[in-house]
């Protein structure tokens, strides 16, 4: 919908997105976001007269929402055995989960060369086959994974050695949860798209978008016959009233209140409290960056058995996060203080000591 409301979120988002990702598609949520880049970028690639590339490379443990296109990319196994490969022409690189950086706070220092799998896809597809490489700049869902120092760079320079997006999700890391307003910015690695929800209104309304390079939304514009739609796409609800209304709300929310600030001041004392934990038995990994961190668990019977238990046992006692398998991921609110961090984290130990 164009409407006034539209049209200034769009810019309040573009004055947050780095570099010149300054255009913005609404859709409804996350899921319809990734599905958007998809159709965007053959988009893109078509008006410029490089409709052959219809390839994807996506990565292991991936979680990219539960459409179609997502369902692809993603690569957790639970969400896609039921449904197969439901797109062609999806490849998957390595997850960047090594042994040898568990326990690691903040970056790990190896497994950069990891990034080389895209620049294999490359070479046995062809590069000029491949239209996009989506990846979350912090793997979310699986359990925060985060990227090796100097991978997302190197991703970065194989897309463009070989004409290929870069598109990050930043459904969970966007709008703060890094320290800065988008995990882009955090890591100095500027990708061609962007995908983002959940904090553009801070789930109180349906919402998501996608963002773009100045030179995608020009050459897909520029290339529609005079009059013509330009990129045939959209939903029914997309940038609806209520949902801008609130995204401009939350927007000014983080702006005066300072939200992002917290978040990047409260991270180290998260993290320090998180690992604070890594000597209680059947702990395995923890992992984290900013305010986010995954907790690794033993599995227990099958898997994902003893991750249910202390997830029930959590929720019991007054603590809610969220659990992928044996994989507990926390995720603090962005506007929370020492004592919040401290009742959340005793809560946690209380229940893993317990067992």
């Amino acid at each position: 919908m164009g409407h006034a409301g539209s049209f200034e979120v769009a810019r309040r988002v573009a004055d947050l997105t780095p570099d010149d990702l300054n255009h913005v598609f609404f859709v409804n949520s996350g899921s319809e976001a990734i599905d958007t880049a998809l159709k965007i970028s053959i988009a893109y690639h078509r008006a410029r007269g490089d409709g052959q590339r219809r390839h994807f490379v996506s990565r292991e443990r991936a979680y990219h929402g539960v459409n179609i296109g997502g369902t692809t990319l993603g690569g957790i196994m639970k969400n896609r055995e039921a449904f197969g490969s439901v797109m062609p022409g999806v490849v998957h690189m390595r997850h960047t989960w090594l042994e040898e950086n568990k326990f690691t706070q903040g970056q790990p220092k190896t497994g950069a060369e990891l990034a080389e799998d895209l620049d294999r896809f490359a070479s046995l597809l062809g590069g000029d086959s491949i239209a996009a490489c989506f990846v979350e700049p912090i793997a979310g869902s699986t359990g925060c994974l985060v990227p090796p120092v100097g991978y997302l760079e190197r991703l970065r320079e194989i897309c463009d050695a070989h004409g290929i997006l870069l598109v990050f999700d930043e459904v969970i890391c966007g709008f703060g949860r890094t320290g800065t307003p988008f995990a882009a910015e955090t890591f100095s690695v500027t990708p061609d798209i962007i995908t983002m929800a959940k904090g553009i209104t801070n789930g109180a309304q349906p919402m998501g978008a996608v963002a773009v390079r100045d030179g995608i939304y020009e050459t897909v514009m520029e290339s529609a016959a005079p009059g013509a739609i330009e990129l045939f796409h959209g939903y029914t609800y997309s940038g609806h009233p209520a949902a801008c209304a609130a995204s401009l709300a939350v927007l000014d929310i983080y702006e005066k209140e300072g939200v992002f600030t917290n978040a990047a001041t409260m991270a180290p004392y998260f993290q320090d409290a998180i690992f604070g934990m890594k000597d209680i038995s059947g702990i395995s990994d923890i992992r984290g960056y900013g305010m986010l961190a995954g907790i690794d668990l033993s599995p227990e019977g099958g898997a994902g058995a003893r991750g249910m238990k202390i997830h029930k046992k959590l929720f019991s006692s007054g603590v809610y996060i969220k659990f992928t398998g044996d994989t507990a991921l926390v995720a603090p609110p962005l506007v929370s203080t020492k004592e919040n961090i401290d009742e959340i984290i005793s809560g946690i130990k209380r229940v893993l000591e317990d067992g």
